[in-house]
């Protein structure tokens, strides 16, 4: 099927979208291109006079550095952004559309606590970075010794736990202790040095999972070979578990972009979006994070706060972010990046207004800082960075039993719970089938309903059993968010 040449998302806007390349002298929209526009970038259709705010969502994306005309290409050299380090916001609730449950279920492994688990695994935790390939080396010998008995052996290697202050090692340790408390998770193995900073006794303090085991490395005459023997003792509890059916409501759904492009926000995070309304719909829950990169749209999300005091937790999460920024001498516009400026992306407020679709039309229930847990249903504003390793942890961490990662560009990586890859346009989904789970190019030809039918009953089968690309491919990664002192 071939795409027409542009597509104007809602009919305030004063941009298209090119949906593939686009060669000057084309008419569209009842515009000619002025000169050759690259798929994913954005072309004039209405006259926009400099100063005033260029269009595209219906809300404002930056404003007219310059006088732009009909069918001129709209990008960094004609467009700025209008975001500042503070914001003045005003409580203005607006009611959610109506949403209808949906009737899909899932096999999943339901804990003594009553979550339900998409995997059932052993996780080797390192307290510190010293013991990383400690932790690496018993999952590798416990992987291969027990597989068939649990859904596999992990270990999550990081460089931190030691020489760290304050806020900055309860960052770690929060973050840790989160993971560890995961319920895909039949099994956690927390393996300590014995003089770090991160110290094991205190790590579990914040750990309720009945099948725990530690081991400190320097204490021990043989650390791989106890390793190996604890990972058995936690293999014989956890192999007892078996797959059950799971109403959606079960489901914790972490959403999240990495390497966006033009399309991202037509294709695959309105998909997402739409998978965070089904699930929360039904009672489940979603969990959106990201937080400078909703930093330009955050008042969408502002006003589907649950209540003022969520209102107000927003509006504080949201405000510190930016003093961050600030207190670095940074600007809070320093973002898109420049692959996202490749691929047609102009300003942070357009890269924003398209991420926080992921997140559906979904009513925000609760908001929650750094390596906490979710403990709501609905959806969950979480605090961490958009740095996609450290946001994808961070999602894990809250209790998210999958991730949907939207992409425009494509990345390998996948983190401890499975990530499902969904490519914003056709052509990465054709060129890298090793790292797509889901082709969100299909909404451009099959229409926004199938494919979000589709998307569906991936995260389902996944869900259930069936293995992402980054899963088959061995890409497990944490990544912790360093913001204090290094001694």
């Amino acid at each position: 099927m071939t795409h027409p040449a542009l597509f104007q998302i809602d009919p305030r806007d004063s941009v298209a979208t090119a949906l593939r390349d686009v060669e000057a002298g084309e008419t569209a929209l009842g515009v000619t291109v002025s000169a050759a526009v690259p798929k994913g970038h954005k072309v004039a259709v209405k006259p926009v006079a400099m100063g005033a705010p260029v269009l595209k969502f219906g809300f404002p994306i930056g404003t007219a550095s310059r006088d732009i005309v009909p069918g001129e290409h709209v990008h960094t050299h004609n467009v700025t952004t209008a975001l500042k380090g503070s914001g003045d916001y005003a409580y203005r609730p607006v009611s959610p559309p109506q949403r209808h449950a949906d009737g899909h279920s899932f096999l999943g492994y339901r804990r003594a606590d009553g979550r339900v688990g998409t995997r059932n695994e052993i996780w080797v935790i390192p307290t510190v970075g010293c013991v990383g390939r400690t932790a690496q080396k018993i999952a590798k010998r416990a992987a291969a010794k027990f597989g068939g008995r649990v859904d596999g052996v992990h270990a999550f290697p990081h460089p931190f736990g030691c020489s760290q202050l304050g806020d900055d090692l309860r960052g770690t340790r929060d973050i840790l202790a989160a993971l560890a408390n995961h319920p895909n998770a039949g099994g956690v193995l927390v393996v300590g040095l014995g003089c770090e900073n991160n110290q094991t006794s205190k790590m579990i303090e914040g750990i309720d999972h009945p099948n725990l085991r530690t081991i400190g490395a320097q204490a021990s005459s043989d650390e791989i070979e106890e390793g190996l023997a604890l990972v058995a003792e936690l293999v014989e509890v956890a192999a007892q578990a078996t797959r059950e059916p799971a109403p959606l409501s079960e489901l914790v759904l972490g959403v999240k972009c990495g390497g966006s492009d033009g399309f991202s926000g037509l294709t695959a995070n309105p998909l997402v979006g739409r998978m965070s309304d089904v699930v929360t719909a039904a009672g489940g829950s979603a969990i959106l994070t990201e937080i400078p990169e909703i930093f330009g749209a955050e008042q969408l999300l502002m006003a589907r706060a649950a209540s003022e005091q969520v209102f107000d937790e927003i509006v504080e999460l949201v405000s510190d972010f930016k003093a961050y920024f600030v207190r670095h001498g940074e600007p809070v516009s320093e973002n898109p990046s420049p692959g996202n400026i490749a691929g047609g992306i102009t300003t942070l407020e357009e890269k924003s207004l398209g991420a926080v679709q992921k997140a559906g039309h979904a009513t925000v229930t609760d908001v929650r800082h750094y390596g906490e847990r979710v403990r709501t249903r609905g959806l969950t504003l979480l605090e961490a960075p958009g740095n996609d390793a450290v946001s994808s942890t961070a999602l894990a961490a809250a209790g998210a039993t999958a991730i949907l990662f939207t992409t425009g560009r494509g990345t390998p990586l996948g983190f401890p719970v499975p990530t499902i890859k969904i490519a914003s346009n056709s052509d990465l989904a054709a060129r890298k089938p090793g790292w797509i789970d889901f082709d969100a190019g299909l909404a451009l030809t099959d229409g926004m309903a199938p494919a979000a039918d589709a998307l569906l009953d991936t995260i389902c089968a996944v869900a259930s059993g069936r293995e992402t690309a980054a899963e088959r491919n061995g890409e497990r990664e944490i990544a912790i968010w360093k913001r204090g002192v290094t001694l």
